[in-house]
């Protein structure tokens, strides 16, 4: 397939936050004004978890609320939601995962035990299904409560704010079907979601959003997935900046969806602004982004809510993980 380079995409962010720069952030304004800036540091910093937070939203995974999601596990049932990670799946730029298998190594002993191992050549953070972490993205120097990513960088990863500081995930889960809300199997590739649209699939759906909730949004696009790359990585329908802030004000444990970047790519409302809802969950809010997850078989089991479970990689200093998030019921 042909790569588009996500940093193409994303170095429009560094102008946008020029072209801002010793402006005062304003609120965000109705879906069409495209009246959301970067805020500056004063703004958004301290956390609301205080200024030497490096958890964010996973705060809000309590006790409490992990044993509340594991009674949501009635029947034995899980469905996986993540994609199977394979060397034909959509990738950005130089992103690649390269897979080849050793030549088998027979034991010398009589049982003639033979093994067998594989060289996988990846960007284990950015691939296939995945979480990013706080310091995959910037608003200038500065990621989640104004931490200085310059001073956190070394040559072997982020010294703070890896995805390691996440941990195993268990909370209650809440797919949001606006594919199926606007009848269809995949939204327009260039459909901004509103805060509307969430709350008529949630009043169509019967369910409600608490705050600690995974919420996770349906658009369709993951159809393409492996059958049509160049299109899936060329934009994709999803959140619009008003429907994320939405969203955020509801605390969510993190934000996912089954497109590549959780929002809409490009945005028809800020044309000139790169992935903002990046700017504004990772780094404004301190929440984490769960990217090109795989929701149909979910959405088409009728499951609005379910027990959600995942497991990002022990890893020291990423930008994020691939992962296998799982719903169960």
């Amino acid at each position: 397939m042909r790569s588009i380079s996500r940093r193409a995409l994303f170095g429009a962010c560094m102008a946008c936050g020029a072209a801002h720069a010793g402006l005062t952030a304003t609120p965000v304004q109705a879906q069409g004004s495209g009246g959301w800036s970067p805020p500056a540091s004063a703004q958004r910093c301290p956390s609301r978890w205080g200024a030497n937070d490096r958890r964010g939203s996973m705060n809000h995974m309590t006790p409490e609320r992990m044993r509340d999601a594991a009674q949501m596990i009635r029947e034995g049932r899980k469905i996986e939601i993540g994609h199977m990670l394979t060397q034909s799946m959509p990738f950005f730029g130089t992103r690649r995962f390269d897979v080849h298998l050793k030549q088998q190594f027979m034991n010398p002993q009589a049982n003639r035990r033979g093994s067998n191992e594989e060289i996988v050549i990846t960007e284990l953070a950015q691939v296939g299904t995945q979480l990013d972490a706080f310091p995959h993205q910037t608003i200038g120097d500065e990621t989640y409560n104004c931490v200085n990513v310059p001073g956190i960088s070394s040559r072997g990863g982020f010294t703070e704010m890896g995805v390691e500081t996440v941990g195993t995930i268990m909370a209650r889960g809440v797919v949001m079907d606006i594919a199926g809300l606007k009848g269809t199997q995949t939204l327009p590739i260039d459909y901004e979601i509103t805060p509307q649209d969430l709350q008529q699939a949630l009043d169509r759906q019967r369910v409600e959003l608490r705050e600690g909730d995974a919420m996770l949004i349906n658009t369709g696009w993951a159809a393409l997935w492996g059958r049509d790359n160049a299109r899936y990585v060329s934009g994709c329908p999803g959140l619009g900046v008003a429907a994320a802030e939405w969203l955020i004000e509801r605390g969510p444990l993190l934000l996912g969806a089954d497109n590549w970047p959780v929002e809409v790519a490009p945005s028809r409302t800020m044309p000139h602004a790169s992935l903002p809802v990046h700017q504004i969950a990772l780094v404004v809010h301190g929440v984490h982004l769960l990217e090109n997850m795989k929701l149909d078989e979910l959405v088409a089991a009728g499951r609005s809510e379910f027990c959600f479970v995942m497991q990002p990689l022990r890893a020291r200093g990423f930008t994020g993980s691939t992962v296998a998030p799982a719903a169960m019921f």
